[in-house]
């Protein structure tokens, strides 16, 4: 198969080479973003011009930030006109919430520009009400919810210019949100700038990312191996009954900021939160079992340091931001290697220090290690008895 699209090193541009607005660059500097990652080197300035982008780099490479820049740097709010002029659709929730947050941080000196953000879990007359009343320039949501509101017209889409889908490949191959996407891909003119990326695209994600957009310029960053620069990956073999004592152990024994737990179902989440909060370690949990205003204050809780500790399904593996992590503890393996990349990347993000430990238990399990090895070129060692803190804490 061939690719179009680049596999460029680290240049030496600077934000300011870009020739981003100045109201950009004053919130970029106050964000603490001091030089561009690859993947922003290479993406920002197709997309600022209006390119269709699709785009794969690991996780916290700061590939949100690509489309949110490039979204601000372009445009030109018209206050007499009520359609949406920027859509981004996300996954989950805490995504949407996270992503309309970096549009608000990324965009706080422009402030013409309105941000809005919906998704399921909360009313719905209160979120309607709060488009009509100040219909946003840049929606971001969940496919389900953007829907319903663009069917009932509270939205329009037909004087849409960009069209953003984060974390692609997860909505494209869930036949669901699959289906919901071209819905509200049909409202939309066929003219616009379609932007997409995730840290995984498998080949059928990207022919469906292909047919959606025009001529789309293709950027993959190390996109087979999994090279998360001062991430130490390692792991320990067990049999199940011994995985909540090592946990102790180890939540006792590591120097940590904070940590991400994940295990395999809702169930488990709330009840290895529920034993570690008896053993007396600062732990919340999240899992699609919770009311959505809950899942959001557990969220907020665990960004602003509030908690150290999250236990979390495959909810939180996927794009959150949090950047004091620096441990990810795989109490469960995940089914799929894409699932583990995406796990993993929530430590040492961005070129920062991490440590992510896997527990192993069973001959499944082994096959699972096997199969994250193999699809990364990754050498995932056993936990060595003593581990300093300097090589994994910044």
């Amino acid at each position: 198969m061939s690719f179009k699209g680049s596999y460029a090193g680290v240049g030496t541009v600077s934000f300011r080479d870009m020739l981003l607005k100045e109201q950009i660059l004053r919130a970029i500097g106050e964000a603490g973003f001091e030089h561009p990652s690859e993947v922003q080197q290479n993406a920002i300035p197709f997309a600022m011009v209006g390119q269709d982008m699709i785009i794969q780099a690991k996780s916290g490479m700061g590939k949100t930030a690509v489309f949110v820049i490039a979204t601000l740097q372009q445009i030109e709010p018209d206050t007499d006109d009520p359609s949406i002029d920027t859509l981004v659709l996300c996954h989950t929730r805490e995504m949407a919430y996270q992503v309309h947050r970096e549009f608000e941080r990324l965009g706080k000196y422009i402030p013409d520009v309105k941000t809005g953000v919906v998704y399921g879990g909360v009313n719905v007359a209160e979120q309607k009400k709060a488009l009509t009343e100040n219909m946003p320039h840049i929606l971001v949501g969940t496919p389900g919810r953007v829907l319903h509101f663009a069917k009932d017209r509270v939205i329009k889409l037909n004087r849409l210019k960009r069209l953003v889908l984060d974390e692609c490949d997860d909505m494209l191959q869930t036949r669901g949100m699959r289906i919901q996407i071209q819905e509200i891909f049909k409202m939309t003119p066929t003219e616009k700038q379609v932007m997409m990326c995730s840290a995984t695209i498998g080949d059928s994600a990207r022919s469906v990312c292909r047919q959606i957009s025009r001529n789309a310029e293709e950027i993959f960053i190390d996109d087979k191996k999994l090279t998360l620069h001062g991430l130490q990956q390692h792991y320990v073999e067990m049999d199940e009954k011994e995985k909540i004592k090592k946990l102790n152990d180890l939540l006792d024994g590591l120097d940590f900021n904070q940590v991400m737990v994940f295990v395999k179902s809702k169930e488990r989440a709330a009840a290895l939160d529920k034993v570690l909060q008896q053993a007396f370690f600062p732990s919340i949990s999240i899992h699609s079992g919770l009311k959505q205003e809950e899942r959001l204050e557990r969220y907020r809780k665990f960004k602003e340091y509030e908690s150290r500790v999250l236990v979390s399904t495959n909810l939180c593996g996927r794009g959150v931001d949090m950047e004091r992590v620096n441990i990810v503890i795989n109490f469960d393996l995940p089914k799929h290697p894409d699932q583990y990349l995406h796990r993993v990347g929530r430590a040492g993000r961005f070129g920062t220090k991490g440590l992510a430990v896997s527990f192993v238990s069973g001959d499944e399990d082994k096959e699972r290690l096997k199969a994250i090895q193999d699809r990364f070129e990754v050498k995932v060692t056993p936990l060595p008895s003593n581990i300093k803190a300097s090589s994994y804490k910044n």
